[in-house]
């Protein structure tokens, strides 16, 4: 499937310093965004209660906020679960509260404003220990797929690469998380998720470029590094796009029918497609041309040459 037609490759190397500009004063703009504001831990971080609820009829989402917020948990979380009938509802820990009481008081708090008998469904409660030891290992999944990811692509291509890939994917990593921290949006497990799956899209993303940049070398053998990368982000920009878009047509439908429990694992990776993709064409190959790559690196070594080869026969 072709959407585009070049007669000749595209100059994307001209964009190279702009592209690494711009993704430099987005990353430190990311980094200073969530070292100031911080992120929205979600209760799978910071530990607290979550509560199921069931209605024999459809139940009112914004009745239940307000008989909540009445009662003292304005900040609580309030989302169907399944079905207009069952209701999730999250609360964050509480200090000098007993937090196998809450679900009581929450029960007995609906109960006395609704018509219809609820039913608790499931109660669970997060301890804050639980929630340090998930962000501890989610951090450590995210570090242990970059580090796999350089020893792959290094042993498979050429360190430069390798490099070029690396620092592309922490781009778009850490340009995702800013976006949450600015929006103030929840981080919880299926966030994590979608940044771990984010990881697995981009580098595939990006392994597809730098194998037809390796192509492109053995065959361009008069063209200089920058035309023989533009030929080869040329040649798989068909491919990209098509994949992208199809990606974010399924996500794009998630995000507007899938209801509230996955809204931000779909809107972490729509973004993160979308600048997963800019990264791919931009500023990964962009990177290994910084840091030198040549014909050379990517060519393999000449074969040994054969003892008594290239002398002259005996008379």
């Amino acid at each position: 499937m072709r959407i585009f037609r070049f007669t000749e490759p595209l100059n994307f190397m001209r964009f190279k310093m702009p592209a690494l500009v711009l993704s430099g004063l987005l990353v430190i703009a990311s980094i200073a965004t969530i070292t100031v504001k911080g992120m929205n831990w979600g209760l799978d971080f910071t530990g607290g209660t979550v509560i199921e609820v069931g209605y024999s009829g459809g139940a009112d989402l914004s009745q239940v906020r307000k008989v909540l917020a009445d009662n003292g948990y304005a900040d609580a979380v309030v989302q169907y679960f399944g079905s207009s009938e069952d209701v999730a509802i999250r609360i964050s820990p509480r200090e000098g509260i007993d937090q196998s009481t809450i679900s009581n008081e929450v029960l007995r708090a609906l109960s006395a404003t609704s018509s219809e008998p609820i039913e608790m469904r499931r109660v669970e409660f997060v301890g804050p220990s639980v929630g340090d030891e998930l962000k501890e290992q989610g951090g450590l999944a995210m570090l242990a797929a970059l580090i796999g990811i350089l020893l792959y692509v290094t042993m498979r291509f050429e360190w430069r690469l390798s490099v070029g890939a690396v620092l592309s994917l922490g781009h778009d990593v850490i340009i995702t998380l800013g976006l949450f921290s600015l929006l103030q949006l929840e981080f919880d497990l299926t966030v994590l998720a979608a940044i771990l799956a984010l990881i697995g899209y981009s580098i595939n993303d990006t392994i597809v470029v730098f194998d037809r940049i390796r192509e492109s070398f053995r065959k361009l053998r008069d063209a200089t590094v920058h035309e023989t990368i533009n030929e080869a982000v040329t040649s798989t920009l068909n491919r990209t796009v098509v994949t992208s878009l199809t990606t974010i047509i399924v996500l794009v439908v998630l995000f507007t029918m899938g209801g509230a429990l996955i809204h931000n694992f779909a809107f972490a990776l729509l973004f993160g497609i979308a600048i997963g993709t800019y990264s791919s064409v931009f500023v990964a190959s962009a990177l290994a041309v910084q840091l030198g790559i040549s014909r050379e690196d990517m060519l393999p070594p000449p074969p040994p040459e054969k003892e008594g080869e290239g002398t002259e026969p005996l008379l």
